[in-house]
This record gives structure tokens, C-alpha cells and sequence, in this order.
């Protein structure tokens, strides 16, 4: 298989940039390896051929490869090399194995794979909070709501907004769910970014927030779930409003 020139994403999804050579090793192979360039069962190609590619020794590369066997998307085989794993052992919830399948798919599609797990996931952690969380833990979710009313422009709204779904999330009281959380923000920072295209961002995202905020704060858990389906729901039409415009997405 020839070798390519490293990834370079141009669309709205544009990755930070790495300055080790291990790094861009792992990120190119990593890259193109979710975007099914090495689909699985599929060896990389030779170490020596990987080597002369990026001009790296054997044991850059090797640490390079290593690093891509933790999160689960190759073995390395005595005499057969490195083999791509199939998709159900990639670790999906990894920040950076995240991060590539953001960037590897178009945008309408990671939008779908997006509002489908927050549909499956959101509602039903805004719906236990309600009925679980602390006074502590429900003022921290209203000081980030008070940090998206205060902000004044997208780019102030996106961390309040983080931290208020985050915070939910935290609020269960289960490790898991609040790991689950805080692996999704980086997902949904991406969304967020995309929606905050469209020009009444914050008039639109503010009244669907204060709901959810409002039945946490009753310990309401069936108006908690409601208000979230309701506000992805709106979250995905504000989406495809942008998506089916002629507004630019870098």
C-alpha cells in the first residue's frame, strides 16, 4: 500500500499541532487508521518502509506503535508485524481515538454519531442527577449556567457550556457516567463550536438550559430528562440549519 503524506483535516475540525515527530507518527497512523485507510485485520505497513517515510530511527517508530496498541488499534505479531484490530476493541472513549473518529468522519455523519449517544446518554444522567445530586454539586451546575448567561460572545459560551453538561454528568455520583461525561465534552465542544455558527447562539441555547437547570433544581427527574431530549432535539435542528447553509464551517 503507498504511503501518503501525513493527514491534514481542512474542514471546521482542524486538530492542534504536534511538535515531536513521535507525536505526528501517532496521530498520522492513527488518523488513518480510523478512517479506514488500514481497514482491520490489515497490517501496517514494514517498519523499514515506515521508517524511511518519516525519517525516523526504529525505535521512534516502535514507541510510536506502541502507544497505538494501548489505545487498542493494532497488535503487534512476532513475524506478521502490526495488525489493525477490529473496531469493538478500538478504545473509543481514549481523548485522542475520539478526537481522530471526530475529524475522520464528514460532518453530517459525526453530528448523527453525536446526538445519537447524547440522546441515549444525556437524558438519562440529567434524570438520576435530579434525584441524586448534592446541594454542593446543583449550586455548581447553576454557577456554570451563570457563567453562560454572563458570557457575550460564542467563544466565552463554550466552557460554561462544557462544564454545565459536565457537572451533570458529575452530579450522578457515579465515577463511570462523570468518565463518560468528560470523555463526551471533547465531542461535544466540536457541536458546540458548529452550532455557535448560526447568529442567535446565545438567546437559543440559554431558555433550553434554564429548564434543564430549573427541574435539577426541583429534583424533578422526569422534567430533567424532558427538558434535555428537548434541548438536543432543538441542538440538532440548530445543526442542520448550519449544515444545510452556506455558512463556512472552519
Amino acid at each position: 500500500m503507498d504511503l501518503k503524506p501525513p493527514h491534514r483535516d481542512s474542514s471546521y475540525r482542524r486538530p492542534p499541532e504536534r511538535k515531536s515527530m513521535h507525536a505526528q507518527i501517532v496521530r498520522d497512523l492513527g488518523m488513518r487508521i480510523v478512517a479506514g485507510e488500514f481497514p482491520p485485520g490489515e497490517r501496517l505497513p514494514a517498519e523499514a518502509g515506515l521508517c524511511g517515510h518519516y525519517n525516523v530511527s526504529r525505535s521512534v517508530l516502535r514507541e510510536a506503535t506502541r502507544v497505538l496498541a494501548a489505545k487498542g488499534l493494532i497488535v503487534s505479531k512476532q513475524r506478521a508485524g502490526a495488525i489493525v484490530r477490529a473496531r469493538s476493541d478500538w478504545h473509543l472513549l481514549d481523548p485522542d481515538v475520539l478526537y481522530w473518529l471526530i475529524q475522520s468522519k464528514p460532518a453530517p455523519d459525526f453530528v448523527e454519531t453525536l446526538m445519537t449517544v447524547r440522546r441515549i446518554f444525556e437524558p438519562a444522567v440529567a434524570a438520576l442527577s435530579a434525584r441524586v445530586a448534592s446541594d454542593e454539586q446543583l449550586r455548581g451546575i447553576a454557577e456554570a449556567y451563570a457563567g453562560m448567561e454572563a458570557a457575550k460572545t460564542p467563544d466565552e459560551l463554550l466552557e460554561p457550556d462544557l462544564a454545565f453538561h459536565r457537572r451533570i454528568a458529575e452530579a450522578t455520583g457515579n465515577d463511570l457516567l462523570a468518565y463518560i461525561g468528560n470523555m463526551l465534552s471533547l465531542a461535544l465542544r466540536e457541536s458546540i463550536k458548529l452550532s455557535s455558527k448560526l447568529p442567535d447562539t446565545h438567546d437559543l441555547s440559554l431558555p433550553r438550559h434554564k429548564a434543564i437547570l430549573t427541574a435539577l433544581l426541583n429534583h424533578d427527574p422526569l422534567g430533567a430528562r424532558q427538558a434535555t431530549l428537548v434541548q438536543l432535539e432543538e441542538t440538532r435542528l440548530d445543526i442542520s440549519r448550519i449544515l444545510d447553509s452556506d455558512l463556512e464551517l472552519v
